[in-house]
């Protein structure tokens, strides 16, 4: 097993119990109406997001993307369910480049800076042409108990499948040193939706259990997350005892 796996898992552990600890000081921390309504919907789409980036385009694209796009789509929604309006034009643009540069990161490692960087502008450039648009999270913002699209957002995920090929596309035309260019645009493009369309589909749900979760329910989640912790934590130090090798 490589070093540099056995230290992110550790990093990860450590990051879950702090995560199980604030989770368990819900009322602490002002219960329904504390912080903790905003970090339950960025662990919640951190994890939506991230898995599904992970699956479809390998894990370090799931932790930059899926962490990027959780966070700033919490906040957005948080906005939205406290009846507030949506962000200014300059917060917009600031998440959007958070957003592309997350996305230029996690191929990095695949295709080289240069196709890297020319996708993430790419990114930028869309996230804040359809912000101009009013294509943003909060668009048909309705919480409920079930999971529900709607023609708008259904049409938002067709748009982005669309955006992300084209922009990938045109990133290999411009670095001319990707292999199989259409395979990795389709991959992109179609990860890309499939990850939107489930996560908006899920939002309405997140939504309302973000805002009506019980603080029993609360603390056995953070104790949940201190137990996936520890387990995570104390992985290198079983590879010590049961002498697996670390490269």
């Amino acid at each position: 097993m490589d070093h540099h796996t056995v230290a992110a898992v550790s990093i990860s552990g450590s990051c879950l119990d702090v995560l199980g600890s604030l989770y368990l000081a819900y009322d602490l921390l002002g219960g329904q109406h504390g912080p903790l309504r905003l970090l339950t919907r960025a662990v919640t789409y951190s994890v939506v997001f991230g898995v599904g980036y992970g699956l479809g385009l390998g894990l370090f694209f799931g932790v930059a993307s899926g962490s990027s796009s959780g966070i700033t789509i919490a906040i957005e929604l948080n906005r939205a369910a406290r009846g507030k309006e949506h962000l200014s034009w300059f917060w917009e643009g600031v998440i959007s480049t958070i957003r592309g540069i997350a996305f230029a990161a996690g191929l990095y490692r695949t295709t080289g800076f240069r196709y890297a960087a020319a996708f993430g502008l790419c990114i930028i450039v869309g996230q804040i042409v359809a912000y101009a648009q009013n294509f943003r999270p909060s668009m048909d913002y309705a919480p409920s108990r079930t999971p529900r699209i709607t023609r708008h957002l259904a049409w938002r995920a067709v748009a982005r499948t669309i955006g992300y090929i084209t922009a990938a596309l045109l990133c290999s035309a411009l670095v001319q040193h990707i292999d199989h260019p259409w395979v990795l645009a389709l991959r992109v493009g179609l990860v890309t939706g499939v990850v939107t369309a489930i996560g908006t589909w899920l939002l309405p749900f997140i939504e309302y259990f973000s805002d009506h979760v019980p603080g029993r329910i609360m603390g056995a989640f953070g104790i949940g997350l201190i137990f996936i912790g520890f387990s995570l934590q104390s992985l290198q130090y079983w590879l010590v005892v049961l002498d697996v090798p670390v490269r």
